[in-house]
């Protein structure tokens, strides 16, 4: 199996001297390829570092970074721009969509610094529309359609252009139960059937038990991982909600 994301004694540190605080502490972590991966952990616990760092917005203060066998800790600033066009794709809790541009428009946009044609353009975002239920709603603009279907426009801009990664920060976190079921079903279809690997930092054990796998994050370090084994969705979501008791998260990181 390809391997995506490999972080070796990862450490993110801020401030200086006498004002020191550690986001991260060699943290250790594999990702394969059509893997999609659940981050979880009590607020403060180092994920949104993490995501950061693999997101190219933030530097590791030491330890190893490698996605799709590019050491992204070495990169130039325009290696940096052209690695995260080409190999990253985001999905952010407010939709990032531009509300002038049409949801095709929208999903386009990865693309449009590159040179393909309009026949293998208009291909692709038919492709992906048709994947993620939002061919319907084309010609809309974002102003016109519901959270739900922002995402999933969101999410099909993140996948449009084929990245090695598509990180998803929160990506349940302002949609209400239905919208909610919609968007984390497809994701699992990205990954079982397109091996679209995922790592998606979330705080809701409901989005975490659609993951094939789920990392524990506490006081910037590992804590444990668990894998659904075939097992039920309903089960492993139990067995969530039973590591995150353990963790000792409050209230917030179970809803």
């Amino acid at each position: 199996m390809k391997t995506i994301v490999s972080m070796k004694q990862v450490s993110k540190v801020y401030g200086k001297k006498n004002n020191i605080v550690t986001a991260l502490n060699k943290v250790s972590l594999t990702v394969t390829e059509g893997e999609f991966l659940g981050v979880m952990g009590p607020s403060g616990a180092g994920k949104s570092t993490l995501l950061n760092i693999l997101a190219t917005i933030d530097d590791a203060s030491s330890g190893d970074v490698l996605i799709d066998g590019k050491d992204i800790l070495t990169m130039s600033e325009k290696q940096m721009t052209e690695f995260r066009r080409n190999h990253l794709g985001f999905i952010f809790q407010d939709y990032n969509l531009l509300n002038t541009l049409t949801v095709k428009e929208n999903i386009l946009l990865p693309l449009a610094l590159s040179k393909t044609d309009l026949v293998e353009l208009e291909y692709k975002v038919s492709k992906v529309a048709g994947k993620l239920n939002i061919t319907p709603i084309l010609g809309k603009y974002p102003y016109e359609i519901s959270g739900g279907e922002k995402q999933r426009t969101a999410a099909a801009r993140a996948i449009i252009a084929g990245p090695s990664l598509l990180l998803a920060d929160e990506p349940t976190g302002a949609l209400d139960s239905k919208s909610s079921t919609e968007l984390l079903e497809n994701l699992s279809y990205l990954s079982k059937e397109d091996n679209t690997t995922i790592l998606m930092v979330t705080h809701d054990a409901f989005a975490a038990s659609y993951c094939s796998r789920v990392i524990f994050i506490k006081d910037g370090a590992f804590f444990t991982e668990i894998v659904n084994t075939n097992t039920s969705r309903k089960d492993f979501f139990n067995k969530i909600l039973d590591v995150l008791s353990a963790l000792g998260g409050g209230a917030r990181d179970i809803i």
